[in-house]
């Protein structure tokens, strides 16, 4: 026959919610220092400085004299 389990306490419940919190807090904290790294390299990059963007890459930049 089934027994049913012990109670688990507040504190331990609140000590596992914790750690659960800090996974994803440490998680999103190395996506978001990864995004800026790589925008701050795209934003002082040397070839980006010296080489204006080509025209016509963008869908507001494309233009076109046939009715939709």
């Amino acid at each position: 026959m089934a027994v049913p389990k012990k109670r688990t306490s507040i504190a331990k419940k609140r000590i596992r919610k914790n750690i659960w919190k800090g996974k994803g807090y440490m998680s999103a904290l190395k996506i978001v220092t990864g995004w800026k790294f790589m925008y701050n390299q795209t934003v002082n990059s040397q070839w980006l400085r010296t080489h204006p963007k080509p025209k016509g890459f963008g869908f507001l930049s494309r233009q076109s004299n046939k009715p939709l």
